[in-house]
């Protein structure tokens, strides 16, 4: 293990397209981008691994960590393919996962449709049991009744079980009673209690949430199993742990058994490595830009800290529609995500306009340059034909592409319908998916109560420098920040993130009937928790605790995070309470409300292990300009038409050296293109800094 007395790391990031694969020897980065294989996602990452291990010089035993953040629970959820799943709940609460909130997301659409519950109704089981709201048995199940519930279970030949009961957060009793009776009579079968899980009040959420973690259990634990076991049959003999969607790193072992905190690990090690970046350039306001092949995605970095939440949606039907998707409740670094990829389709829709997503081409088929059977236009097509991409140097040259494909396609599918030609075809298709990016970051600053003209742009993803320029143009951002290695930015945010956990518990509080005891019993509940999960990835650290409690005023609809010091608590400490309560509050809406009492009505701790902070960066003056050895014609939207553009290699580029727009900074695994109004200057730490033309 270890490489001449140096540690070696290696971060591996699942997309819809490409696996990422970074390898870390000490202070120094390899990379590699292969297409993701969806029969045997495991493949990829070890032909993947193989590949960076020779690049580094280095044999695959010498790896002494891979940490693995994947989509493959996310992507069972949105096509319906996971495990045959059973759902047993409170009688009287059966149908609660179809009623859903009863809210419409669409007001005005007459033709509304619901999205279906993850388990059917018939395969949802009531028990005769009920646990108050304040924790209290009100009807103990009869155990008779459990036991035939479990008999029905087994016969019924499913592969995963779901238990929420009503105020089950309070009191799990009830669902540990029915597990143990189902574990009695089928000792493999996966079970997941909403009380584990979930431990919050909302029982719709809840309830989604643990069936999610149910319906995914099975495949997930399989997947897991087979990467161990190929890693080690390769002769990788290091631990393996995977990165969860609140952005810290968790034991396989934890992950098989919670694999619904998986769902966003991508994106999460993404807004990671943007968190990092912006530290080391001591920027305060920063908007994480990370697409890839199949979605784009944005994130508020403030303070160097990614922003949070503790529920988002999966597959939403009506594109940023909240309340359209499947809810999920657990700890998660908040950001919006279209379906705007490289590898995203392109329509022409009833009125004649182009549409852009959310059907994605994939690596298979994939776009119709890569030659693999795909037909569709595509972004990645576009982008070919505006001259952003090298047909005979794509992904490092293991991919040629052919123009002559993405002119038919764009043809056949965009150019013939609107009477266009392919340049025009492929212009629009772009611009589609720019605003389309444009509005969801507007929407999403918006809803957080941010403007966006004083933010930096951190751009990362294989395909977010293409059009991250144009982007910042559209936003009115004047600084835009390409990392080194930002075709791979997610993967490298795995190896910066650290060991952590964040628990979660709904224990409801009025400050009007403090009590101080009740606070400090859940608090030393949630730090035992969460650094139990903590230890198993890092034994034997001391992690750092941080614990939010979720408030409000008594009679609003939700809450507001309120920032909590971790210590024991006294009689008169309701006071403390109220003052973090007003001072967040005012933060956020610049007033409070008179003569209302206020409720805690959750709390979240979180645990991590110490990272090292990021290295300052020191500005550099601009030094000498480079034009590059060649040029291509490059469509430019300021000048309305194809321009030449210098063609200039990255690995080239000193401290200081200035590459004047229209031009095209290349990568093996992404290119940056430096629209005709900016300059791109090397930093210090090899980031490119495109900032608007002085003269």
């Amino acid at each position: 293990m270890s490489h001449g007395g140096q540690q070696v790391r290696v971060g591996v990031d699942i997309g819809g397209t490409f696996t990422d694969i970074v390898v870390e020897v000490g202070a120094s980065l390899h990379s590699t981008k292969v297409l993701t294989n969806y029969a045997n996602p495991e493949q990829a990452i070890i032909d993947g691994v193989l590949q960076v291990a020779e690049i580094a010089g280095i044999g695959i035993g010498e790896i002494d960590i891979i940490i693995h953040g994947t989509t493959l629970a996310t992507n069972a959820l949105i096509e319906r393919k996971g495990a045959r799943t059973a759902f047993i709940t409170t009688k009287g609460f059966r149908d609660v996962i179809e009623m859903r909130t009863e809210s419409r997301f669409e007001q005005y659409d007459l033709d509304i449709v619901l999205p279906p519950p993850l388990v059917e109704r018939s395969h949802r089981l009531v028990l005769d049991e009920r646990i108050g709201a304040d924790g209290s048995v009100h009807k103990a199940p009869d155990p008779a009744e459990i036991e035939a519930l479990a008999e029905r279970i087994v016969a019924g030949g499913y592969d995963s079980v779901a238990i929420g009961f009503i105020h089950s957060y309070l009191n799990d009793a009830h669902e540990q009673a029915m597990r143990a009776a189902l574990l009695a009579r089928a000792p493999g079968l996966a079970v997941s209690i909403s009380a584990e899980v979930s431990p919050q009040m909302r029982e719709f959420q809840r309830f989604n949430t643990v069936c999610a973690n149910a319906y995914v259990k099975p495949l997930m634990a399989s997947y897991l199993n087979r990467l161990v076991d190929r890693l080690r049959e390769a002769g990788a003999s290091c631990p393996v742990f995977m990165m969860h969607s609140g952005g810290g790193i968790i034991s396989v072992e934890s992950a098989a058994e919670f694999p619904v905190r998986l769902l966003e690990s991508g994106p999460a090690g993404g807004a990671i490595f943007a968190a990092h970046i912006a530290a080391g350039h001591g920027l305060d306001q920063v908007l994480s830009y990370d697409m890839g092949g199949t979605t784009a995605k944005i994130c508020l970095i403030e303070q160097q800290v990614p922003k949070t939440a503790k529920t988002f949606e999966v597959a939403r039907t009506y594109r940023f529609k909240k309340g359209s998707g499947m809810p999920i409740s657990i700890p998660v670094i908040e950001m919006v995500e279209i379906g705007a990829g490289g590898g995203s389709i392109a329509t022409v829709d009833s009125m004649r306009q182009i549409r852009v997503g959310p059907h994605s081409a994939g690596s298979e088929p994939g776009p119709a340059c890569y030659q693999r059977g795909g037909d569709r236009p595509t972004v990645t097509d576009a982008d070919l034909l505006l001259g952003k991409l090298d047909a005979e140097d794509f992904a490092g040259g293991s991919i040629r592409l052919s123009s002559e494909a993405s002119r038919q396609a764009l043809r056949r599918d965009i150019g013939e319908k609107l009477d266009i030609d392919e340049a025009t075809a492929s212009f629009g298709l772009c611009e589609i998916v720019d605003e389309n990016m444009t509005n969801a970051a507007r929407m999403h600053a918006v809803e957080s109560g941010k403007e966006l003209s004083g933010f930096t742009m951190i751009a990362f993803g294989g395909a977010a420098p293409l059009h991250a320029a144009r982007l910042c143009d559209k936003l009115g951002i004047d600084k835009l920040l390409v990392p080194p290695g930002a075709g791979v930015g997610s993967a490298i945010g795995f190896l910066r993130a650290p060991f952590g956990f964040e628990s979660v518990r709904s224990a409801y509080l009025r400050l009007s009937r403090f009590d101080a005891e009740r606070i400090n019993q859940v608090l030393r509940e949630l730090a035992e928790e969460a650094t139990a999960f903590v230890h198993a990835g890092a034994p034997g650290i001391a992690p750092a605790l941080e614990c939010v409690a979720y408030m409000r005023y008594v009679g609003q609809g939700w809450e507001i995070p309120v920032a909590i010091a971790i210590r024991d608590y006294g009689p008169g400490d309701g006071d403390h309470f109220r003052r973090q309560f007003d001072e967040a509050y005012e933060g956020l809406f610049d007033r409070l409300i008179d003569g209302l009492d206020i409720e805690i009505v959750s709390w979240s701790l979180r645990a991590s292990s110490p990272t090292p902070p990021a290295p300052a960066v020191g500005g550099v003056p601009s030094g000498r300009s480079v034009a590059g050895d060649a040029t291509r014609q490059l469509f430019d939207a300021a000048a309305d038409g194809f321009v030449p553009a210098a063609i200039v290699s990255r690995a080239s580029l000193r401290p200081g050296d200035r590459v004047a727009g229209p031009a095209i900074v290349t990568e093996r695994e992404t290119t940056t293109i430096v629209t005709s109004g900016r300059e791109a200057v090397m930093q210090a730490d090899g980031c490119l800094l495109l900032s608007l033309k002085t003269a």
